[in-house]
């Protein structure tokens, strides 16, 4: 891996950091999230990095139900993500762009966590940006943290913004 130096305000060298030139934000499309990806359009214009917007909808799993059955009813709830989904990463194109930082958007289906370390790999992503709702206590332990299963099992660098 190579490194870069980042500077100070004042142009004096303060550190020296990992030279990430692709960097994947994850956006959910919520305020947590643009935390995140504002942390990661500064991190990406600072090294001069790609930015790959990625958006993961959940698969539910009565997607798979034949045609006609009751579960069916969940074409128009997942629809409904999707389109949200493609506004999230959309968001993020535009602020990347305002920003002269060249971004790719990308919409997956899935579950969250293993999509975007699967992503990450297959892309030789160099880093990882994403939000932390910081879930404590039953709402944790019933289901679990996207952030946290992507730091747990990722191969690539995460970086988690609160």
């Amino acid at each position: 891996m190579r490194y870069a130096r980042l500077t100070d305000q004042q142009g004096g060298n303060c550190l020296t950091a990992k030279d990430y030139k692709k960097i994947l934000i994850a956006t959910d499309g919520s305020e947590n999230a643009d935390t995140a990806v504002l942390s990661g359009i500064d991190v990406a214009k600072k090294l001069g990095a790609k930015v790959y917007a990625v958006c993961v909808v959940p698969i539910h799993p009565s997607s798979s139900m034949p045609i006609g059955s009751r579960m069916m009813q969940w074409e128009v709830p997942f629809q409904v993500m999707m389109d949200e989904a493609k506004k999230a990463v959309e968001r993020v194109a535009d602020a990347c762009s305002s920003c002269d930082v060249e971004v790719e958007t990308v919409v997956l289906e899935g579950h969250p966590a293993e999509e975007i370390i699967k992503y990450a790999e297959e892309n030789k992503i160099d880093l990882i940006v994403m939000g932390s709702l910081g879930k404590t206590g039953l709402t944790r332990l019933l289901l679990g943290s996207v952030a946290e299963e992507v730091v747990r099992h990722s191969k690539v660098d995460v970086m988690i913004s609160r």
